[in-house]
């Protein structure tokens, strides 16, 4: 077989070894070709791009989101030296006993892994706390759990409750965490719209957004950015479309020592039927103005409280046990603590809102929280994210624009929030800077004490 083939081929190689003219001449013609053959080939390579190994895409739903307003307005604010009212976190530490049973308890306790639920003291303090506060007859050894601060705690309840296709109710504007989560779960958030200057709710549109797929509300009261505390007509309508639709109410309540005007804050939990089907969310951060300790705690009832656990034991497992043993301390302070907390705050929402007045805004009345809204539109202005940028770069104040927590686009968009957090000189530093900005010369308002 392939003897006729071999023999054709032993003939050819004969033949080009004794033809020394012929294999010159294409020795010659070879070389001649080779610059430009190279030079096509080059030319064919560079010409058409070579497309590099493609990874499979990321996470549709985390690769789309942006910087936090928080975080943009914040650099903005550190790049121009300004003085930063954008986020909202205190700028003094927190008492200085709670601050010290965590310094101690590192030396003193041990510092490896905690129970995943929490450490016992700072549980039994939970449940103490929300029991003495609202009389909801919480067991900390079923009924509790703690989580490294209140953003994992909602995660952990989201992941934990919900499954892709279900619907969660918000009301708009919301707290920048809840959609990434909701949706990252595979759920599809359903808005309802509350807007400035009264945030009023309207409960058609409220009871719209229920419906067979809903699984579940998740209510910020009071609420942050608008600093809205609901009335108990609100409370009353959704506590009886959650019992209706037969779903869950997560309540984020991180503020609910910063209510004012005397006014007491009511829990979701306290309206017949709810006990059994909501949790409720607080922080140390804003209890006690520990914004980066991240401790979170919940109550809720045992079968919802197990369902969450098993999400957070994925997400961190646990936290510091130093700084529960300082947390579950402060949770037993006298009513006094807490009911100055609320003072405290109140008098700077005062201070500021009288400031910002003075110097042309309109100021939203305030409800609760550490926010003050302000409407831009008396000082001549229509957008708010082009005055939070303009008063950051020319005016030396940091705000940031109410349009950035919203999903609604035809929201007005002549509003931005202010955080009143702050040393009362800082407040009034930051009003005077607007105010000859603004005016054409400081306030007079304030004393510029150190508070």
């Amino acid at each position: 077989m392939f003897s006729g083939s071999t023999a054709v081929a032993r003939s050819a190689r004969g033949w080009w070894s004794t033809n020394q003219p012929t294999r010159s001449m294409w020795a010659t013609l070879w070389q001649r070709s080779l610059p430009r053959l190279t030079s096509q080939i080059r030319s064919c390579t560079s010409s058409t791009e070579v497309a590099a190994p493609r990874f499979r895409p990321h996470s549709s739903v985390i690769s789309k989101c942006q910087v936090t307003i928080f975080e943009t307005m914040s650099v903005l604010s550190a790049k121009h030296g300004s003085i930063n009212l954008g986020q909202g976190f205190p700028d003094v530490d927190g008492p200085e006993d709670v601050r010290q049973i965590a310094a101690d308890a590192i030396m003193t306790q041990t510092n490896q892994y905690p129970p995943m639920m929490g450490t016992a003291a700072l549980r039994e303090a939970v449940a103490d706390h929300y029991n003495h506060f609202y009389d909801l007859g919480f067991d900390w050894k079923t009924e509790t759990l703690v989580t490294a601060g209140a953003t994992e705690m909602l995660a952990a309840c989201l992941f934990g409750l919900l499954d892709p296709g279900d619907e969660v109710v918000l009301i708009d504007p919301t707290y920048d965490c809840y959609l990434p989560i909701i949706r990252r779960a595979g759920a599809t958030p359903r808005m309802v719209t509350v807007a400035p200057p009264d945030w009023t709710l309207d409960l058609n549109a409220l009871e719209a957004a229920f419906g067979p797929k809903t699984k579940a509300i998740l209510l910020n009261n009071p609420q942050n950015p608008s600093g809205k505390a609901y009335t108990q007509a609100e409370l009353e309508a959704i506590a009886a479309l959650v019992r209706k639709h037969n779903c869950y109410a997560i309540c984020d309540e991180v503020y609910d020592h910063l209510v004012f005007d005397g006014v007491q804050h009511r829990t979701l939990l306290s309206f017949p039927g709810m006990r059994e089907r909501s949790i409720k969310i607080g922080s140390a951060g804003k209890t006690f103005s520990l914004t980066g300790w991240k401790i979170g705690y919940a109550a809720g009832p045992e079968d919802m409280i197990r369902t969450v656990s098993r999400a957070h034991q994925f997400l961190t497992f646990t936290v510091p046990p130093n700084l529960q043993a300082a947390v579950a301390f402060g949770l037993r302070k006298p009513d006094s603590y807490f009911s100055g907390l609320t003072m405290e705050m109140q008098e700077k929402r005062d201070r500021l809102a009288t400031g910002l007045s003075a110097a042309g805004f309109g100021v939203v009345p305030t409800a609760a929280t550490y926010f003050v809204v302000a409407d831009i539109s008396p000082l001549g202005f229509t957008d708010d994210v082009d005055f939070c940028r303009l008063i950051t770069e020319e005016a030396g104040v940091t705000a940031v624009p109410m349009s950035a927590f919203y999903q609604d686009p035809d929201i007005p968009r002549h509003f931005v929030r202010f955080c009143c957090a702050k040393q009362n000189h800082v407040l009034d530093a930051a009003v005077d800077r607007l105010t000859t900005y603004f005016q054409g010369s400081p306030s007079q308002f304030g004393d510029n004490s150190s508070g």
